[in-house]
């Protein structure tokens, strides 16, 4: 193999084999989580259960790190930076990564007795639903090298790898069931995928992403997020939904950043968007004017 094709397969490095200050970044920042762990994990951080909690903890960034995958194109299309689809494939792989992790840890913790590990994820639904979406993300990582695009045709890989949507609506349900009670983190996860889906459809409707539209639409999913954290915990454990809603209304009596509700999180994020988008976003052109020419002269 030459040293350009080996460049050219480094994760820092562009197509070109050339080296990528932004591929670079992104690859260093997806490893943080795994060395921030095996930090928690060599001083004794992680609680009296280390391997379960290294179980939540790799399942959690590999939900963070799919919502991150998913908003490269519309951060593209909002920030106009064409570059930034470069980075995408290696922020999916590094979900997949992080899955296959949180499944091998999870087999750890159950001392690899397949039996029981099999009897798991059939008893339990949510098990169930998480190893249906890791089998889809293997499918979609094992697809995606331009060598199988080019096998499968461009028509039929799109539609295979569409089906990245409902992968993470699987995963996100299974996040939301394995926590219980507390849903603060599923709501916000589930809230910013709502973002998201809202910019792609209004991206489907060729409705230009403007800074109005833009905080339009950070508005509205903040204020769905809210209802649907109040609704839930209202059927699910009877708390008084006036309160749960007035929690997230008193928005100016929080104490610190983790009291902050997921729906203003989502609003924030999209708010963000918005006013990078408003920054970013190159001002139209004034139309050139024409010069025309001196008027010929009369030949004497």
């Amino acid at each position: 193999m030459s040293p350009s094709l080996i460049s050219s397969w480094l994760p820092w490095t562009d197509r070109q084999g050339r080296f990528s200050g932004l591929r670079a970044a992104a690859f260093a920042l997806v490893l943080v989580p795994a060395l921030l762990l095996a930090v928690d994990a060599w001083m004794g951080q992680l609680g009296s259960k280390p391997w379960t909690q290294a179980v939540h903890d790799t399942g959690t960034w590999a939900v963070r790190l799919l919502l991150v995958t998913l908003a490269v194109s519309p951060l593209r299309r909002i920030l106009d930076w064409g570059k930034l689809i470069g980075i995408r494939r290696m922020l999916g792989l590094s979900v997949l990564a992080y899955a296959l992790g949180h499944l091998a840890l999870y087999c750890i913790d159950l001392a690899f007795d397949w039996g029981l590990i099999l009897s798991e994820i059939v008893k339990r639904f949510y098990l169930l639903v998480g190893i249906t979406a890791l089998v889809g993300l293997v499918a979609l990582g094992m697809t995606s090298t331009d060598g199988m695009i080019r096998r499968m045709g461009a028509k039929r890989w799109q539609r295979l790898h569409n089906l990245i949507y409902v992968i993470t609506m699987l995963g996100l349900l299974h996040f939301a069931l394995q926590s219980k009670i507390d849903v603060t983190q599923p709501a916000l996860v589930t809230g910013l995928f709502a973002l998201l889906m809202v910019y792609r459809g209004l991206d489907k409707l060729k409705i230009s992403l403007t800074t109005p539209v833009l905080i339009a639409a950070a508005l509205a999913t903040g204020l769905a997020t809210a209802l649907c954290e109040t609704a839930w915990y209202a059927l699910a454990t009877g708390v008084s939904a006036w309160m749960v809603f007035q929690a997230n209304a008193d928005f100016v009596v929080y104490q610190d950043l983790a009291s902050v509700r997921p729906g203003h999180w989502v609003a924030l994020a999209g708010l963000t968007a918005a006013l990078a988008g408003a920054f970013r976003r190159p001002k139209a052109k004034p139309a050139r004017r024409v010069k025309t020419g001196a008027p010929a002269r009369a030949m004497p």
